[in-house]
C-alpha cells in the first residue's frame, strides 16, 4: 500500500498527465529506523508478442505491440537492503512525496529531495549515491 498525504494511494488517485512519483520507504529494522529516496514511474509500456491470428503475413512488419502497464503498485525500490527486508516480511512504509509531469521533472525533483534530505550525510539513508555522481564517503 501507499500512501500520500496520510491516507492510502489509489490508481484512481492519479493525476492526468502525470508521469511519476518521489517516494520515500521507512523500515524499522533492530530498533534502527532506515529510509530510501527513490523515483518510480506510473506506467511502463512493455512489448507484447502477437497471437497467431494477429500476427502479420508480411515478415517486415512488428509481430509485437506494445501495452501500457501500472508498475508501481508492488515495486518495493531497487536497494537490495529493502528488497531483502521485504522478503523477511519486515513492514514497509511506502510514502508518496511528490508527483512529476514530465521525465525530466521526475529526475530533478528526486535529485532536489535527495539533497534537501542529505541522504548520502546520514546513515539512516540506504542511498549510496545521488545519479551515479555523488557518493556517500567511505
Amino acid at each position: 500500500m501507499w500512501i500520500m498525504n496520510g491516507s492510502e494511494f489509489t490508481e484512481d488517485m492519479i493525476p492526468e498527465g502525470a508521469v511519476g512519483f518521489i517516494y520515500e520507504m521507512t523500515a524499522v529494522v533492530n530498533g534502527h529506523t532506515v529510509r530510501y529516496l527513490g523515483k518510480k514511474n506510473f506506467f511502463a509500456d512493455v512489448k507484447t508478442k502477437l497471437g497467431k491470428k494477429a500476427m502479420p503475413t508480411d515478415k517486415r512488419l512488428k509481430t509485437y505491440r506494445r501495452v501500457r502497464t501500472l508498475t508501481y503498485r508492488n515495486y518495493f525500490s531497487s536497494n537490495e537492503t529493502l528488497k531483502n527486508l521485504k522478503k523477511e516480511g519486515a513492514p514497509i512504509t511506502r510514502e508518496i512525496i511528490h508527483i512529476c509531469y514530465s521525465k525530466t521533472d521526475l529526475t530533478y525533483q528526486e535529485v532536489k529531495y535527495q539533497f534537501i534530505n542529505g541522504v548520502l550525510e546520514k546513515d539512516e539513508y540506504l542511498n549510496n549515491n545521488i545519479l551515479g555522481k555523488f557518493y556517500k564517503q567511505k
